[in-house]
């Protein structure tokens, strides 16, 4: 993928803007239907910005009625922008992969021989391109001409270059994936709109984010409260239509404000942002507060074994030679026959030689260098009458004349010892002698073990996801430490995977860092890639590790947890915050009416007016006041359910009871000294 299209930040003009736009659309009532709390604020601000309007009409009191408009719709188009900048993140995800997709032009042959320049969404099945080093693929196809190293981690999220050539099975290439040395010649072999890269953001668009269990259960509680303080303040309508005028309708809707939960829905976003700033600490970026929220629910974490749990490449770990062959005889060996093998592989065999073993390469010009083809699975040299070769081990047997059946015992328990470890053999032999057989293995990231058991201390079951046969699969995940594997998983599978666990209620997290991991990384509710993987990889997630260790969810399951403390606690506070308003404010409105509930009215209110602008007053300035304290969270601490929710009561129940009978009152003594009603 280009480099030049990165993901746009959170505060990215290209998504704050479209997203000011969508905040107004989405005042649409049919939309906000799904979200009772933020509907009901919305009719009240209808009807109390038509009372104004009728105020300023009449020259009635303009100015109180004005105020309470504004600072309803505010809150209202707070929540709609927040929403419209979630969805408009997840657009910009998919939009991302199309206009790299779009932007990538190719060099068509021609029946001449010449070449034209086109767009690559204009090739067709059976074109033939040319391209050469520094050259983006245009569209998945085969190599039918020459041999070039490619780098390949804008789909795989593997650093290291790969060889495709013609014939065999490493013919196939990738659009979007860029030739690093030579010239390629590709017949197109998949038309527009079908490719890799189209598949990808088909399913990343198909991928949608769950609620989290807590954000349902508090949406059922405000909208419970909500209508219950809705139905009060009806019901007081409905008393003065019998008794008389009580109170105004605008005075009724102010009431009806500042008793339902406004104080936790208007810090809901900034406990959220708090939350993913925390993260940065962590070297993590969060791209929306609901991810990090769902992280401190997780119940399952998975994660893609390539580049994220291994780092990437088999990679030779050790010799094991036949009876008769010393190891530094197997690792001479090995290393003459690999040395013109550029592979990963081949590298690391050198490496190994050199470096475990102190192997140095003989000072000889071979005869003859056998390049590694996917006819003959081998590669290696001829040296005077020594035929040194490596490979695939029946490659190998059949070089030597022998088959499975006929070759030394001792030879063939350590193909099968490496294999039923979850390795890959490859064998060595010297002519028709067999020299022993190289251990190929997927190498675990260190200290991941650990990290894994402190994952599951915390409740979290750990899943590896790999594309590795099950045998492979098995043993990679014993050494890792994972909970659970899942074997020959293709792009498809993991997201089935994910939906099926997200439907019995589960909430899961995902860890990778591969094109082919984006749409499970999209259907997760928190989407963890590495900053080492793919620019897809990056975009379909919701959070992004700088630092590319997989166990990172560790620190980022506990500012989850953080944020849903912090949320309960402000939540608690909200709802008792708003009792004692009732109490405060319901005495003073009644007291023209019903004298003997003076009594009641124990802070002594100045008149229905001033405890009806004094609450609206504190309702807005207790916002205020509690926003660095959703900036900075609460401590976490691990406890049970019963403790945090004695803490809650005792500090923060108790702190909402005591402190608005005490806001409001200093209110009023300022509003009738001011005479402002």
């Amino acid at each position: 993928m280009s480099k030049d299209h990165k993901a746009p930040g959170l505060f990215d003009a290209s998504i704050l803007l479209p997203a000011t736009g969508d905040a107004f659309r989405k005042l649409d009532p049919r939309l906000l239907l799904r979200n009772p709390v933020i509907f009901v604020t919305e009719a009240v601000a209808a009807l109390v910005t038509l009372l104004f309007l009728r105020d300023l009409a009449i020259g009635g009191t303009a100015s109180f009625s004005g105020q309470i408009a504004a600072w309803l719709w505010f809150t209202v188009l707070f929540a709609t922008f927040a929403e419209a900048v979630a969805e408009g993140r997840g657009r910009a995800q998919a939009d991302s992969l199309k206009r790299t997709k779009s932007e990538l032009v190719a060099r068509r042959l021609k029946a001449d021989g010449s070449t034209e320049t086109i767009p690559a969404p204009d090739l067709k099945i059976g074109d033939v391109v040319l391209v050469a080093a520094g050259e983006l693929i245009p569209g998945d196809g085969e190599v039918i001409e020459g041999v070039a190293s490619v780098n390949e981690s804008a789909i795989t999220g593997e650093s290291a270059p790969v060889i495709r050539e013609s014939g065999g099975d490493r013919s196939a290439v990738t659009g979007g994936t860029q030739v690093l040395s030579d010239e390629i010649r590709i017949r197109i072999t998949v038309a527009p709109g079908s490719s890799f890269v189209d598949r990808m953001i088909a399913l990343i668009e198909g991928a949608q984010r769950q609620k989290t269990p807590n954000e349902i259960a508090l949406s059922i509680l405000l909208s419970g409260l909500t209508l219950v303080f809705l139905f009060v303040c009806v019901t007081i309508w409905g008393l003065a239509g019998y008794n008389g005028p009580l109170v105004s309708v605008t005075v009724l809707a102010a009431l009806l404000v500042t008793l339902i939960p406004t104080t936790i829905g208007g810090l809901l976003s900034a406990i959220g942002i708090a939350g993913m700033d925390r993260l940065v600490r962590f070297n993590v970026i969060a791209t929306s507060g609901r991810a990090v929220e769902a992280a401190g629910d997780v119940d399952t974490l998975l994660l893609d074994k390539t580049g994220t749990i291994t780092y990437g490449n088999r990679m030779a770990s050790d010799f094991l030679p036949a009876p008769g062959v010393t190891r530094e005889e197997l690792a001479q060996a090995a290393l003459l026959a690999s040395l013109a093998d550029e592979t990963p592989e081949g590298r690391s065999i050198v490496a190994l030689a050199t470096g475990d073993f102190g192997v140095a390469a003989e000072n000889v010009v071979p005869d003859a260098v056998i390049a590694f083809t996917a006819e003959t699975r081998l590669s290696g040299v001829d040296v005077g009458a020594r035929s040194l070769r490596k490979g695939a081990v029946d490659a190998v047997l059949k070089f030597a004349g022998l088959t499975q059946q006929n070759a030394p015992v001792e030879f063939m328990k350590s193909v099968d010892l490496i294999a039923r470890s979850g390795g890959t053999p490859l064998g060595v032999a010297d002519g028709r002698n067999l020299l022993g057989v190289i251990h190929l293995k997927d190498v675990v990231k260190p200290g991941i073990k650990e990290r894994f058991a402190a994952l599951r201390a915390m409740g979290i079951r750990t899943v590896m996801v790999t594309g590795d046969n099950p045998v492979t699969a098995a043993a990679i995940a014993s050494e890792a430490g994972v909970d659970d594997y899942l074997a020959q998983a293709t792009p498809e599978d993991k997201l089935a995977y994910i939906r099926r666990e997200q439907q019995g209620g589960r909430l899961i997290a995902m860890c990778g860092d591969g094109t082919n991991d984006a749409p499970a990384l999209a259907q997760a509710d928190v989407g963890v890639a590495m900053q080492t993987g793919t620019q897809a990889a990056r975009e379909a997630a919701n959070m992004v590790d700088l630092d590319s260790s997989p166990t990172k969810l560790i620190e980022i399951v506990e500012i989850g947890k953080q944020l849903l403390m912090t949320r309960g606690s402000l939540t608690t506070f909200s709802i008792a915050n708003d009792v004692a308003k009732y109490f405060a404010i319901i005495p003073a409105l009644f007291i023209a009416t019903y004298p003997t509930l003076s009594a009641l009215n124990i802070m002594g209110l100045a008149s229905p007016q001033s405890a009806i602008l004094s609450a609206v007053i504190f309702n807005a300035l207790i916002i205020v006041a509690l926003i660095p304290l959703a900036l900075r969270g609460v401590a976490y601490r691990p406890a049970s359910a019963a403790v945090l929710l004695r803490r809650n009561l005792l500090i923060y129940g108790l702190g909402g009871l005591v402190l608005p009978f005490a806001g409001i009152k200093i209110i009023d003594i300022a509003v009738s000294a001011l005479h402002l009603v």
